[in-house]
């Protein structure tokens, strides 16, 4: 015969499982807003019935409920949309890394203006071919001195400017790859962190506990370290009393052509500190060398994984096979060519010439440092022409009111083998810009497409594990329900109680 309280037992089991699927619901509306929160779901389990299987039972006509326990409280997470999900979001953050250089680099080279080098080139044609027609005037002369300042000034700026964006893509990586002395880095502080959750994991878990608040904070810095590059994550039980809800410990491992690299390793528990190496090209511009985490240095060219680490390599510029390769560094390397292809062009015809008084000409009408590395950065007028614009050989045959060497020199500048490669001047810089914009807007195509592809991944996952509100409302609702009908049924079982304890007994007193 079961016992007389076993009503009491069987009540107070439901008040307490009632009671904490309350509390987990009220836990979900209270961290409906909290970034990175999973919302959890208690799982209620019968208490094992009465009589138990033995061959010295109790002969009852079956066994009989005992009541119901909160087995667990687990998160409601989907494991592969989580893995979509990061997949997805390193190749948006390297996309949007290079469309967002490229756009600064479309801003500095202002095309098409008219104040871009196109127009100011245009500008100092002109004021040639107008010199070339009037070569006895002053002020004609002045005028293209001062137009072929502005394209010296112009490059200047140009070539200055895309050195100063390589210095600022140097300082994000910097901060996202290598420790200073007063902090780590990012991506290291995110390994830091997941490691030292990792050791707080397998603290608890083998004791039998769920840890759900460390899973979501380890989940939220998976998330942003898979934004910096391609990651496998994988987990490993604990041991001991874990529960069946128990995550695990997990493993973070480097997605790229070198093979698995093990970045955070749960065995060991330790995690592999990263740095970014950089080296000289034989110009002795600074470029990306090689990546190492812990003691296992990478190439650059064996570093494929996408995310943002890797746009801003690829926009800061690195070493492939002894050459430099890059967004920038290609970028001033073409400017720097046609720097210098545009003063040899000028100087040669300058040099053909004749001074306003019939002199032959001996001088440059640019200088450009003697180098093609850095001709765009040093162009400008030659010191002997500076602030002489009597000394620009307009004359071909010495006589004063001859321009045809202006002539020349207007028509230098559209060549078509004075510039790099055996095309024009100008036809060069068209391709450099128009290169550009298929780059910027090939850029802007991926990241759009692949941030749509974020965003159905996060939706999908949002879908799953964030908290609905409207859900939660009804959950408690349900759950309060079933709290008062566990309160009345106690109630019942004490009235029951009541009567036989209070009541019976009494006959012949």
């Amino acid at each position: 015969m079961g016992s007389t309280f076993a009503g009491l037992e069987i009540a107070r089991s439901a008040l307490f499982a009632q009671q904490t699927a309350l509390y987990t619901t009220s836990n979900n509306i209270a961290n409906a807003n909290t970034e990175g929160y999973t919302r959890q779901r208690v799982n209620f389990e019968q208490i094992s019935p009465y009589p138990a299987a033995g061959r010295n039972r109790p002969q009852v006509v079956g066994q009989q409920g005992t009541g119901v326990e909160a087995g667990s409280i687990e998160r409601i997470r989907n494991s592969y949309l989580d893995a979509q999900y990061r997949s997805q979001t390193g190749t948006a953050s390297y996309w949007n890394t290079k469309a967002e250089a490229l756009s600064r680099m479309e801003g500095i080279m202002n095309e098409p203006s008219d104040s871009g080098l196109s127009a100011v080139m245009d500008d100092f044609w002109s004021a040639l071919q107008d010199l070339s027609a009037t070569p006895e005037e002053s002020g004609a002369r002045s005028v293209a001195l001062q137009k072929g300042q502005a394209v010296a000034e112009t490059f200047n700026y140009i070539s200055n400017s895309l050195s100063q964006v390589r210095v600022d893509l140097k300082a994000q990586i910097d901060t996202i790859a290598n420790n200073d002395e007063d902090s780590r880095s990012l991506i290291n502080s995110y390994l830091f962190q997941i490691n030292e959750l990792n050791k707080q994991v397998a603290d608890m878990e083998p004791h039998g506990m769920v840890t759900n608040d460390l899973y979501d904070r380890r989940d939220v810095l998976i998330d942003n370290l898979s934004k910096m590059f391609n990651i496998k994550v994988e987990y490993e039980e604990s041991g001991g009393l874990a529960p069946t809800a128990a995550q695990g410990i997990a493993r973070i491992t480097l997605v790229d052509e070198q093979g698995a690299t093990v970045l955070v390793d749960p065995d060991t528990k330790t995690f592999k500190e990263m740095s970014v190496q950089y080296g000289q090209n034989e110009n002795g511009m600074s470029v990306v060398q090689s990546i190492t985490f812990g003691d296992t240095p990478i190439s650059v060219e064996n570093f494929t994984s996408k995310g943002e680490l890797k746009g801003l390599i690829d926009s800061y510029g690195y070493i492939q096979s002894g050459d430099v390769k890059g967004t920038y560094p290609e970028m001033m390397q073409k400017l720097d060519q046609m720097a210098f292809s545009f003063a040899e062009a000028l100087n040669a015809v300058q040099r053909d010439g004749h001074y306003k008084d019939g002199t032959p000409s001996e001088i440059d009408f640019f200088d450009h440092g003697g180098d093609e590395y850095g001709a765009a950065a040093n162009l400008k007028l030659s010191t002997d022409i500076d602030g002489h614009p009597e000394l620009i050989a307009a004359s071909k045959d010495g006589t004063s009111g001859n321009g045809e060497n202006a002539k020349s020199l207007s028509e230098a500048m559209r060549d078509p083998k004075a510039g790099p490669d055996g095309t024009s001047v100008t036809n060069f810089y068209e391709g450099m810009i128009g290169t550009l914009g298929v780059n910027a807007q090939e850029a802007n195509r991926q990241t759009k497409n692949s941030t749509s592809l974020v965003d159905q991944a996060d939706l999908q996952r949002q879908s799953v594990s964030s908290v609905s509100l409207d859900e939660e409302m009804t959950n408690m609702i349900k759950f309060q329900h079933a709290y008062n009908a566990a309160a009345r049924s106690m109630t019942a079982v004490d009235e029951m109680l009541d009567k036989i304890i209070n009541n019976m007994g009494l006959v012949g007193r």
